[in-house]
């Protein structure tokens, strides 16, 4: 049996080549479109950044609640992305974004297991050498779709030499939409500014090692029962790539100190409610081991104020003394099974210097809540 194999004509040869070189042609015209909305997007993202993570069991306390220091360390890395890509868009040193401040952080809804957190962050003001980051933070439900507002904060940052780390580099300028955005933005700079003056002239000697809350001397809710520490030696992975530590593996360590604190004060479920500025003062380096220490300033009926110190010294140089670096007031709030509020045990006070540290704790949690009400005035 002979077989045929049938010949392409002329005509069907031509044909072929022609619908290969439209289907070249489209794909070129696909590239340039892909390129140029990338292009596009690069540019929008150099003021605004977003990621997005699926909470895990190990985010979370042991009722699932997830930590107040893991979303910390989440708005901070979009903080940095942000600022450090901002802050390369022009000529000059390569530099990368250090977090100077973080103004007060409301946790207006807790985040739990499974849910997936979305971190949006976007620059809303520069300086000649510094700028600000306003994140938002929305909690998904992805078995429902639902979504709700859990956190939101402003941060600072400064752009330091990635040659020199004592060089502070200029700051790019932004557009604002109106004179009046930028005359707020001025203005929150300025005090921001005059905050962190008074809070450096405030840095208080080392504080103490906490006794032993297990001492039967020592008598429960008192502020030397509950007075906690955390020391930690700082490792590479803590690290930017100037080999300083990143300031949200800062705040997570904080968090927890403060929230070891809470918890044995009230001996119940709980969780972060808000923090009030928190400052960085001075560096910390890698090698260092860092000492955080919790103690309660203040208790209201439904409340608990934390102030958390981070103190820092090296590990190598023997001659370095301790110095602080970081501090911040943390509020936490006391919860049930049903994540409900539970009245939290007063704070029995002890000596003059826990009375005046109680005093002022007082000031600020009745200046919140007068914050807090003229904000729900002013959005109704």
């Amino acid at each position: 049996m002979r077989c045929f194999r049938p010949r392409s004509s002329k005509d069907e040869v031509d044909k072929t080549a022609a619908v290969v070189e439209k289907h070249q042609a489209s794909q070129s015209q696909q590239v340039s479109r892909d390129a140029r909305e990338g292009g596009e997007a690069e540019a929008m993202q150099g003021s605004k950044y977003r990621l997005s993570r699926i909470m895990r069991p190990d985010d979370a306390n042991i009722v699932g609640n997830v930590h107040g220091g893991i979303i910390l360390k989440m708005i901070e890395e979009a903080g940095c992305i942000v600022s450090t890509r901002h802050c390369n868009t022009q000529n000059g040193d390569r530099c990368l974004a250090a977090l100077v401040r973080v103004e007060k952080t409301e946790f207006l809804s807790p985040m739990f297991i499974g849910e997936v957190s979305h971190v949006t962050a976007e620059i809303t003001y520069t300086s000649k050498h510094s700028l600000e980051v306003q994140v938002k933070v929305m909690a998904e439900n992805i078995l429902t779709g639902a979504k709700r507002l859990a956190n939101k904060a402003a941060l600072w940052y400064v752009p330091c030499s990635l040659q020199n780390v004592d060089k502070i580099m200029e700051v790019p300028p932004i557009k604002y939409a109106s004179a009046e955005q930028e005359e707020e933005g001025r203005k929150r700079y300025e005090a921001q500014k005059m905050e962190r003056l008074e809070s450096k002239a405030r840095i208080e000697e080392v504080v103490p090692a906490p006794p032993n809350p297990d001492d039967p001397a020592k008598e429960q809710h008192t502020v030397g029962f509950s007075q906690s520490s955390l020391i930690h030696l700082v490792g590479p992975s803590d690290c930017t790539l100037h080999n300083y530590v990143h300031g949200g593996v800062t705040m997570k360590l904080m968090d927890e100190v403060a929230g070891i604190v809470a918890a044995r004060h009230c001996s119940t479920n709980v969780v972060t409610a808000s923090v009030d500025a928190i400052n960085f003062h001075r560096k910390i380096k890698k090698g260092c081991v860092v000492t955080v220490t919790g103690r309660l300033t203040f208790v209201s009926n439904k409340s608990m104020e934390i102030e958390v110190l981070v103190d820092a010294s090296s590990l190598v140089e023997t001659e370095t003394v301790k110095y602080r670096a970081v501090s911040a007031f943390f509020t936490f709030i006391s919860l049930d099974k049903d994540n409900k509020p539970l009245p939290v045990p007063p704070l029995k006070i002890e000596g003059e210097e826990e009375q005046r540290r109680f005093e002022e704790g007082k000031a600020r949690y009745l200046q919140n809540k007068a914050k807090r009400l003229a904000e729900k005035e002013r959005q109704q």
